[in-house]
């Protein structure tokens, strides 16, 4: 019989229904009327609290969650936000399903079996934290601190970080964000301007924003995109360089589909012309620049045809580019980018930019790079100990730096060679927090190699990550959700508006379950231990937070009257200090063997059969870090690979073919995924996202979904002045069925 309930049936039975219930359980609950059985619970009596600070990503917009009954049900963007507003993203709002993920770490671990095919026995705190500081202190007694590396990413990674790092004195730290993602641009920017870039151009008063392979509505940082967006509404003219139509490329005036490492030929080029024709900021450069004519003499050769021919892209599209950048200078917003660890050549490319920012003016005006000016906080944490001997694999036989401008840390390939070779010194104990290293790193065989040989490796994590697998004691960390931690300052995001300031700090939204501890008492733990108890900054994490707060006049119950977000009064962004200055020809890096002169260096092409491997982020996920969340994964289950249609038809693949690799050294990838075909990708290179393919059968959701674009990235390559990685430096082939299948790409 069918089921026919029409509107106004379904309400006389509803109202019968609540009639029918007992007077007594009716006048139950203060107001005299409790909710029928029958009814949905709603959120009615949900409790907002507020102080969050969301880590689904690395943006961390500010947040606040519904509970009910001391349970999750809801994540939200703090209303009093300047940053992001009551936006999060897809992410932001999937935090609910990383917080009761079944798959997260719950008890301390240690491995039984062998690292790499682990054995797990569940023990207590106290057996795990006397594990690991005796283990640790054995290796610092036989080989000295610097016999200890560190893996740390993230925020609860610094606290640890600067205990290895300032109290034991190990040098060997190697932070995923700087030497394979922004570093180069850090230290780039550095030696041309003095400061770092960051991410805050003033795109809401743009009349032209620049984008270099950034990926923006891929990436979704919310107030970004809020920034982003809000300039394309006011009518900023887009260019994106990029050799896939991206999310980006789809919302520009002017897509560039170059040639995969030759942009720093394009944008010496567009310098070269803007130079011979006038068309620069003569006044500015006079005022603020330095070495401005050394360096319009070092790039005369960039013309541009034979930029054009370097780059394969039409001559007149370079000059329109450097056309629409001159007529709207200085109003232009030339994106330093974020994760520029690509080719190997990064640090020249990322002085390019600095450098075309400096020739259109474009520092400290409107819709330029205007430096975020925010509030100071504290910065407690370990104090640095004198030791007796300072050790840098950074430095060679006669004293001088191999990479002079590196970022924080020893360059990652530094640490891993002198792991496996013992020269100079042997490095024996690994300290993994927060980062995955088998899918941050290139050649992951080294990698797992690297942990083969340690005496002792530790991780602390949420999530059993690929790397985790190399644990010899595993702990578990509580989530963002649940814990005190990050300090977050800035400035609101549209220069626009009134000019001001915010502080927040991360606090708990619900307690933690099970036996997860943070990152203040596992350190402190284990520092008492080792022996460093007289060293201890603070007790708690609470107490961090508080003294960092008291520095801006703050405390976290202020914070907490304040709906977790202090706002003041900011700084006019647009003042220029009175010490800026532009090096357009920089004497430092020349007298350490390096180009003075933005330069472009040439890359290996892809092999007769390959194409060139490029990655990137995909919009519901942040690498590997969210492949077991249940909607994410539901969202985008697999990277399909994007490849050009007309390469596709004379390989004979389609959309939707299932498909593997192999790679220039011969490696196949584990796993499979599908085929995206499209006119939107040149036909010397491949695209797909980052992150996916887990290897741990922990990871219920994610093992085994889409391909571990890492696990094809075999060959290393260094980018010279900084010592970071070049990520997109292999070449693949496609097999199917069993079957390699060449690509006929026309170099």
């Amino acid at each position: 019989m069918a089921f026919n309930l029409t509107r106004r049936k379904f309400l006389q039975s509803a109202s019968l229904a609540a009639v029918a219930l007992p007077l007594s359980k009716a006048i139950a609950s203060e107001s005299g009327v409790t909710r029928s059985p029958f009814e949905a619970k709603g959120s009615s009596g949900d409790k907002t609290v507020t102080g969050g600070i969301c880590e689904m990503c690395f943006w961390r917009c500010q947040l606040v969650g519904k509970t009910r009954n001391d349970r999750l049900v809801k994540l939200e963007g703090n209303p009093k936000s300047i940053d992001n507003g009551t936006s999060l993203c897809a992410r932001g709002n999937a935090g609910i399903k990383l917080l009761y993920d079944p798959d997260r770490l719950k008890y301390p671990l240690k491995n039984v079996g062998k690292r790499g095919a682990p054995k797990w026995k569940r023990i207590s705190w106290d057996e795990a934290l006397d594990e690991c500081g005796k283990k640790l202190n054995m290796i610092k007694d036989k080989y000295g601190p610097q016999g200890i590396s560190v893996f740390p990413h993230g925020s609860t990674a610094k606290y640890p970080m600067h205990f290895f790092e300032r109290t034991v004195g190990t040098p060997n730290i190697s932070e995923a964000s700087f030497f394979q993602c922004r570093g180069i641009r850090d230290t780039a920017y550095l030696a041309t301007i003095g400061i770092p870039p960051g991410e805050k151009v003033d795109m809401p008063n743009a009349k032209v924003i620049f984008l270099l392979g950034g990926h923006f509505g891929e990436n979704v940082h919310v107030s970004h995109i809020k920034s982003y967006m809000k300039g394309l509404q006011n009518g900023a003219k887009l260019i994106v360089v990029d050799p896939r139509y991206s999310a980006s490329a789809a919302k520009s005036d002017i897509w560039v589909k170059i040639k995969p490492g030759t942009d720093t030929a394009f944008l010496l080029s567009i310098m070269q012309y803007l130079i011979e024709k006038g068309k620069y900021a003569v006044d500015f450069i006079d005022e603020y620049g330095d070495g401005f004519e050394e360096f319009a003499e070092g790039i005369k050769g960039w013309t541009l045809d034979k930029a054009a021919k370097e780059c394969d892209i039409p001559a007149k599209q370079i000059k329109e580019v450097a056309d629409m950048l001159a007529d709207n200078a200085p109003n232009v917003s030339i994106h330093p980018g974020r994760h520029v660890s690509w080719y190997g050549n990064d640090f020249q490319r990322q002085r390019s930019l600095a450098c075309l920012t400096g020739i259109l003016g474009a520092f400290y005006v409107k819709g330029g790079w205007v430096p975020a000016k925010g509030p100071k906080v504290g910065k407690i944490s370990w104090k640095h100990k004198e030791h007796e001997e300072e050790h840098n694999l950074n430095v060679n036989s006669d004293d001088e730096l191999y990479h002079p401008y590196t970022p924080p840390g020893t360059p990652t390939e530094l640490i891993r060679d002198a792991a496996l070779t013992g020269k100079p010194y042997p490095i024996k104990g690994c300290v993994i927090w927060g980062q995955n290293p088998i899918q941050t790193i290139p050649d992951q065989e080294k990698m797992k190699q690297v942990l083969k040989q340690m005496d002792f490796v530790m991780c602390v994590d949420v999530m059993p990550t690929d790397v985790t697998m190399w644990a010899d004691i595993l702990l578990p960390e509580v989530s963002y959700l649940e814990r005190y931690d990050l300090i977050k300052t800035g400035t609101q995001w549209d220069f626009s508006e009134k000019h001001q300031q915010y502080i927040s700090a991360r606090m708990p939204i619900v307690p933690p379950l099970f036996e997860r501890k943070d990152q203040v008492y596992i350190t402190n733990e284990i520092a008492r231990r080792m022996g460093y108890q007289e060293d201890i900054p603070v007790k708690t994490i609470e107490e961090l937070v508080e003294k960092n707060l008291k520095v801006a006049g703050l405390s976290i119950e202020q914070l907490k009257k304040e709906d977790g977000i202090h706002i003041r009064e900011g700084k006019d962004p647009y003042t220029m200090p009175e010490d800026f200055e532009i090096i357009f020809y920089n004497e430092d890096i020349e007298d350490s063997g390096f180009p003075g002169i933005p330069t472009y260096i040439p890359v290996e092409q892809p092999p007769e059969g390959f194409a060139r491997l490029l990655y990137g982020r995909v919009p519901v996920h942040t690498f590997n870090r969210s492949q077991n969340n249940v909607w994410l994964n539901a969202a985008m289950p697999t990277n399909p690979v994007w490849l050009n249609d007309a390469l596709a038809k004379k390989m004979g693949l389609k959309d939707g073919d299932e498909v593997g690799f192999i790679n220039q050294d011969g490696i196949k990838s584990r796993t499979t995924t599908t085929v995206k075909t499209t006119p939107g990708i040149r036909k010397d290179c491949v695209y797909m996202g980052h992150g996916y393919g887990s290897a741990n059968p922990l990871m219920s959701v994610g093992v085994g979904a889409g391909v571990d674009d890492t696990s094809l990235i075999t060959k290393i390559t260094i980018d010279p002045e900084t010592g970071c990685n070049g990520m997109r430096n292999n070449f693949i082939k496609f097999t199917k069925d069993g079957k390699t299948i060449d690509i006929p790409t026309a170099v």
